[in-house]
């Protein structure tokens, strides 16, 4: 019988044979005896200064290079000239979006039936719009009138009961309406399809279950929730043709680049000239984002995705 020895427990943090490396001293129970060291966001600082280096430079060049020239701008960026042109560019945009969309939303659901026939006219209507430029479909329609003389409805194959010429019934704007209208559903047609297919398949199935007739289905039911998935998009795009009303130039219609060309071909004041253009299309396209977020908001009213409200608004702290 062996005689009793003394139980000896090994300290925290040192060598046990049986365990190989010291075990990890405790946490201490003070969290105010622990170092605490701020975190440095060097790279941060130093992108931040170069950035403002940069537009401080880019602001003083425009204040004190005089090949600006910021009196010409000031001259012309209200004249009546300018103010005019704009209002034409914001005619031919609100025409063709209008226009556009309401073509674009039938040939969305064209190929979202189930007739082979409509699929196959929306698919290569949405092929030919968006393989052809758009400024070789302007000039395409502005010279109309050398494919057909006259326009006229009758009998298909048939006699004709009523004909106009050509020239007469599509001026130059609305040769520019038609060729930014055909161009603009094309795109238009994929951007409702995509927001359309986006919708939960098991809201149409219960609102058939209840009886609810298709066109009700869609009007009250898809279109309110597609809407979130399409604006984001559509408004991109709107934008996109504001710009894109430049190219009516070769056209010569009035809208504001080709009145801006005019002005700087009699005067040579090139650069003040496009700073006008520019500050325009800068203005308009802010209105049209301000627009673009306040109609998202309305649309994404108790989902998780609705944008939060404007800085300026926000409650204070």
């Amino acid at each position: 019988m062996g005689l009793p020895t003394e139980s000896t427990a090994a300290p925290p943090g040192a060598y046990s044979p049986g365990r190989g490396r010291p075990s990890a001293a405790p946490a201490p129970d003070d969290p105010g005896s622990l170092k605490v060291v701020p975190a440095r966001h060097y790279a941060r600082w130093t992108a931040t200064v170069a950035v403002a280096v940069l537009v401080a430079q880019f602001v003083h060049g425009m204040a004190t290079n005089p090949v600006w020239e910021w009196a010409v701008f000031g001259d012309y960026v209200l004249s009546e000239t300018i103010v005019q042109a704009v209002w034409v560019t914001l005619q031919l945009t609100a025409y063709a979006t209008v226009l556009g969309f309401l073509l674009g939303t039938v040939l969305a659901f064209m190929r979202l039936s189930r007739s082979p026939l409509l699929q196959t006219v929306a698919w290569t209507y949405i092929w030919i719009f968006r393989s052809i430029p758009m400024i070789v479909q302007l000039v395409f329609w502005f010279n109309l009138s050398a494919l057909y003389k006259e326009l006229g409805v009758g009998v298909p194959f048939g006699p004709v009961f009523w004909s106009v010429d050509s020239n007469s019934l599509i001026g130059t704007i609305g040769a520019a309406v038609i060729g930014l209208t055909l161009h603009q559903a094309a795109y238009a047609a994929e951007i409702v399809r995509g927001g359309v297919v986006s919708v939960d398949p098991g809201q149409l199935e219960a609102a058939a279950a209840l009886g609810i007739p298709r066109l009700r289905q869609i009007r009250r039911i898809v279109l309110p929730q597609a809407m979130r998935a399409i604006l984001p998009t559509a408004g991109n795009e709107i934008i996109g043709l504001l710009k894109g009303t430049s190219v009516v130039y070769v056209m010569s219609i009035g809208e504001l680049f080709y009145q801006v060309q005019v002005i700087y071909g009699r005067n040579g004041r090139v650069i003040p000239l496009l700073l006008v253009a520019t500050a325009w299309y800068v203005v308009l396209t802010s209105l049209l984002s301000a627009a673009q977020y306040y109609v998202e908001r309305h649309y994404a009213r108790g989902a998780d995705r609705t944008p939060p409200p404007p800085r300026s608004s926000a409650p204070a702290a």
